[in-house]
Formats: structure tokens, C-alpha cells, sequence
């Protein structure tokens, strides 16, 4: 049965890199996890992506030998259940804000005794190489679990939250934080004071809980500072963003100016 790479890089210590699929482009897919990153996430909270077509993405990722990972619209048992049972290596769940959501997301990744996770599926122990015997003995220590802290209520709660056994990584959205932090005008706070923020406490409480800390950054440069201050879980941009900075490189430079688009 294969192991999970990322999983183990994160135990040890070491940062892992990756990026974000939004597209619901499988053949996209297919090329980017053969590059090198350490796992690509399927982003089906925020983008038109079925779970029929998840299911595809994520055997065209796991077939290459990356790993592939799902952002699941919430922290809900069937939209955990579903991922899993479809060969995911692990889930990122956003705007987890307590100890029990924290809990139940947790238990919906793993099998009893350890979890609540029900037993079913086929193309999980696919994605693993596997025959379904050992995929259920074995997959619990497998499973990359990364919850999302992206309110400034979730960072006041961070101890009680991220000190749940079984969470490999706290993984920061900086827009929802952000947004979080707005004052009574409706502003948000500057950049440098959201880094601050997020250096001072986020990386500080995931190293006292021993839950790597990971953030979503947007340059080659931002992801080396990330990794040189600490951080280990890294996600660079996404296939959407790489495609649109790229061809607007190109455009720019022969001259040829069009409007902004919406990049992540």
C-alpha cells in the first residue's frame, strides 16, 4: 500500500509545497502533478468542481505519485465521507472556529475505534494501491488532516482547537482572516499588520500545539519566506492564477493590454 509522502515530510518536520485546483480541469491536473509539488488541493468549496469530477482529478494525481487533497465545502461527516471514500489522501476543511467542529472533522477521517468514518467505497484502495483489506487497516495513519483557521475568533480559540489528536496541520486563509480583522469602519488591517498577526500568533500557537502551520502565499519569494520563518504546509497560487499571470506576461509584453480577471 502506498504511503502518504506529505503526510510524513510534515512529521518530520520539513515543509511541503503545492497548489491549489480550481478549474475542474482534469487534464490540468494530470500535467501539474507531474512537476514536482509535494500535493495538489481540489478546491471544491469555492469552485463549480462536482465530486464526479474530483473523483477523476484526484486518481490523475495519485496515478502520477503525488498527492492529492480536497478542500470540502465544510467540516460536514458526508462531504468528508464522500472525498475519502473517493480516494483522497486528505481533506482541508475550512472556518473551523471550535473544539468540536475540530473533533468532528477528525473522527469523520477515521475508522472506529479511532473515529466514525463508515465503511464503503472502491476506488479509495485504488488510489492507494491497495486491496480494501489493507486499505482499512492501514489508512488511518495515512490520512493528511489540515483544518483551516480563517477567522480572528478561530485565532483567539487556537489552543482548544488545534491541540485535538489527529490534526496534521493548521492551514491559514489569509482573505477570510483578513476580512475578520476589519474595523468599525469596514477597513482591513494593512498587509504588514496581517503578517505580523499571523507570524506572531498563528505560528507561535501551532508550534506549541506541534500542528505545522501552513498559509496560502501568492510568489515564489512570499513561499521562501514562509518556509525560511517556519512554516511547513505551503500552497503557491493555483492553476488558475498560474495560467492567467503567465499569458498576461506574454501579453504585457508585446504590447497588448486587456482588463484584470479574478486570480486564485
Amino acid at each position: 500500500m502506498r504511503t502518504n509522502p506529505a503526510k510524513r515530510l510534515l512529521r518530520e518536520g520539513k515543509p511541503v509545497v503545492g497548489t491549489w485546483l480550481s478549474l475542474g480541469s482534469i487534464t490540468a491536473a494530470r500535467f501539474l502533478a507531474r512537476l514536482g509539488f509535494d500535493y495538489l488541493t481540489v478546491d471544491v468549496e469555492h469552485s463549480l468542481v462536482n465530486v464526479e469530477t474530483t473523483t477523476h482529478i484526484m486518481g490523475s494525481i495519485a496515478d502520477a505519485g503525488c498527492v492529492p487533497l480536497v478542500r470540502v465545502p465544510s467540516g460536514r461527516h458526508d462531504h468528508i465521507k464522500r472525498v475519502l471514500d473517493n480516494g483522497g489522501y486528505g481533506i482541508v476543511v475550512p472556518m473551523v472556529m471550535n473544539r468540536q467542529e475540530a473533533q468532528e472533522a477528525v473522527a469523520a477521517c477515521l475508522y472506529p475505534p479511532r473515529g466514525n468514518r463508515s465503511v464503503g467505497g472502491s476506488v479509495h484502495a485504488l488510489n492507494f494501491s491497495a486491496t480494501p483489506a489493507d486499505y482499512y487497516a492501514k489508512v488511518d495513519d495515512e490520512i493528511l488532516i489540515v483544518l483551516q483557521c480563517e477567522h480572528i475568533d478561530a485565532v483567539r480559540n487556537f489552543d482548544a482547537i488545534y491541540s485535538v489528536p489527529g490534526i496534521d496541520a493548521v492551514f491559514v486563509g489569509p482573505n477570510d482572516l483578513m476580512a475578520s480583522m476589519r474595523d468599525a469602519t469596514g477597513k482591513p488591517p494593512s498587509p504588514e499588520v496581517f503578517k505580523q498577526a499571523a507570524r506572531g500568533h498563528l505560528g507561535g500557537g501551532a508550534s506549541g500545539t506541534r500542528v505545522a502551520a501552513g498559509i496560502h502565499t501568492f510568489s515564489i519569494e512570499e513561499a521562501k519566506q514562509r518556509i525560511a520563518d517556519g512554516w511547513q504546509f505551503i500552497a503557491v497560487n493555483s492553476e488558475l492564477r498560474f495560467m492567467t499571470d503567465g499569458a498576461k506576461a506574454v501579453a504585457d509584453a508585446l504590447g497588448k493590454t486587456g482588463g484584470d480577471v479574478a486570480k486564485y
